[in-house]
């Protein structure tokens, strides 16, 4: 056994044993001795192996494994750009509290600024957006077995804790296995298949709890984060009569911790000025909310208080009073009175906001992407996971879908890039045995269109993906350049129309395509089906700007007058 293959073995019983189930593997030259090794154990059932030939979508997939596995997954690539490509699947991670894996190839000391082959300095290649551990080259002799168990063991205890970790590992050829003599020490593991060294993370919530008054009249915002926290925190608010808003990626955890949370609360915000009844006289922030620019409004006309992660907690408009890591039933005392109006008043708003948005678009031409929404989420299975894409998908899904706590929502709102969204939700659908679905803006599904890049002898996921085919950048249209005056810009350099036949384009990937042209299209189209596919819906985004326009005034008008 040679050294490259002797280190690669072990590295990859290690993961076994510290319970990574999942890994992604791209091909290359200098990961051989790891990508053998991986074959060798998903052979023999020990773990289950993806194999992806673009790494920017292999890390993604990763990711969306991670986030629907509820373990870290990792993803092992070769040197040079390979390892480079894993970055944007690297930075949502880090901004997502997503633990994650790399494990990068990487060539041995030596050959570093020779002008040798794909070889950079990859040593902390993603900076700090990810913990970087370093594995020593290997050499044929004894010790060295305890010092790869444990820096693998390192590595995932750093991934339990929500980060991405870069695992360096650099290999001296020979690459493959060869015959050699017997490797100079055992190299096996601890004994019943137990991690070479197990570790805890330190408990501190008692030193974070909420240790201020929480006034009768406040108002609970849940934005994405830990399902422990919000479901928590939720149960605070069905206890003291608190509305709550909750972003679609925690609105399950809301539900099912009792919160009565509002169907168009985050409509309500950006239809115009809270009526007094309605006016809270604090904000309760759980998590990290980022998409309604309404309810960022509702910061700076009240006080803030967070409940979400020390020291990196979320406040862009520098408004919290206090921020503290954890809200439960054991807080309830800091709850100052009960106001039995309250709730009410904000169920009484959310049903006429409800009732004028389902009417106006009742009367437009189908299809718009608010009214897909709400279809969308009607039409689902009891159990289903739904990934929602950036930009105006999950904000038509924010602001007019009906919440449900038997549908989990995931999103990658970390950074909120459109890249890598069809992986993410290709990884949600490896992950579990569940119908699983994804709504998609055109440009989305185009930027990572490798996602549908399945081979053959690899397991493809069960996965409908909705496409809202709009030709171009939709949500600019809602944005300031959106507005007439730009009008002359805007097309070209924002809108940026492509012409892109979707139905070829999945053609070209085998992937089966339907054309959705009726809301009874749609819904057939969403019934639960094994295999990947795609079911495209166009629409004319230029009727965008207008129709939010008329949607946020038949609310004002209905609900806050």
């Amino acid at each position: 056994m040679n050294p490259s293959t002797a280190q690669a073995s072990v590295i990859v019983d290690e993961l076994i044993r510290n319970d990574v189930r999942h890994v992604v593997v791209c091909p290359g030259s200098r990961n051989a001795p790891l990508a053998i090794a991986l074959h060798d154990a998903a052979e023999a059932g020990r773990l289950t192996m993806h194999v992806r030939v673009d790494e920017r979508s292999a890390g993604f997939l990763a990711l969306g494994l991670s986030k629907a596995g509820g373990r870290p997954a990792a993803v092992a690539c070769t040197s040079g750009t390979a390892a480079a490509n894993l970055h944007p699947a690297v930075l949502e991670a880090h901004h997502a509290g997503i633990g994650l894996l790399m494990i990068t190839a990487d060539r041995p000391p030596e050959l570093h600024g020779t002008g040798a082959n794909q070889t950079i300095d990859q040593r902390g290649l993603f900076g700090p957006a990810a913990v970087s551990v370093e594995f020593p080259v290997a050499e044929k002799r004894t010790g060295q077995n305890q010092v790869w168990r444990g820096l693998v063991c390192r590595a995932v205890a750093q991934a339990e804790a929500g980060r991405p970790v870069q695992v360096n590992v650099p290999f001296r050829e020979p690459l493959v296995p060869t015959f050699e003599p017997r490797w100079p020490e055992p190299l096996e593991g601890r004994a019943g298949g137990a991690r070479w060294t197990t570790s805890a993370a330190p408990v501190t919530m008692a030193g974070s709890r909420v240790d201020f008054g929480l006034p009768a009249r406040t108002l609970v915002v849940f934005g994405s984060g830990r399902e422990d926290r919000a479901r928590a925190a939720a149960e605070v608010a069905a206890t003291a009569g608190w509305p709550a808003i909750a972003e679609p990626s925690s609105q399950a955890a809301a539900l099912a911790g009792g919160a009565s949370v509002l169907r168009c609360g985050a409509l309500l915000l950006s239809a115009g000025e809270l009526p007094e009844a309605l006016r809270p006289e604090a904000v309760v922030v759980v998590g990290r909310p980022t998409l309604s620019r309404g309810v960022r409004g509702l910061m700076d006309r009240a006080p803030v208080y967070g409940i979400g992660d020390h020291p990196q907690w979320t406040d862009p408009q520098y408004v919290a009073t206090h921020v503290r890591g954890w809200l439960d039933l054991d807080d309830m005392s800091q709850v100052t009175g009960h106001d039995p109006e309250w709730l009410p008043a904000w169920r009484q708003a959310d049903a006429s906001a409800v009732t004028a948005a389902e009417k106006l678009l009742g009367e437009q031409e189908w299809p718009t992407g608010l009214r897909l929404a709400i279809e969308l989420m009607d039409a689902l299975p009891s159990g289903a996971a739904l990934f929602l894409g950036s930009s105006n998908p999950i904000r038509d899904i924010d602001l007019v879908a009906e919440p449900r706590s038997d549908v989990t929502v995931y999103a990658n709102r970390g950074v909120a890039g459109i890249d890598g969204n069809v992986s993410t939700a290709a990884g949600v659908a490896l992950a579990g045995d569940r119908p699983t679905y994804a709504l998609l803006g055109d440009l989305t599904l185009l930027h990572d269109l490798n996602g549908l890049l399945v081979g053959p002898p690899e397991r493809r996921p069960d996965m409908t993906i909705v496409v809202h085919n709009d030709d171009g950048g939709g949500i600019f249209t809602l944005l300031e350049q959106g507005a007439a005056e730009y009008k002359h810009t805007f097309e070209r350099v924002f809108g940026t129309p492509h012409g892109a036949d979707i139905e070829s384009l999945c053609r070209g990937y085998r992937v089966d395509h339907v054309h959705a042209t009726t809301s009874d299209d749609l819904r057939n189209a969403l019934k639960p089906a094994r295999g990947l596919r795609v079911v495209e819906i166009r629409s004319d985004r230029r009727l965008l700007r207008d129709l939010h326009a008329r949607l946020r005034a038949a609310v004002s008008d209905a609900a806050l007058r």
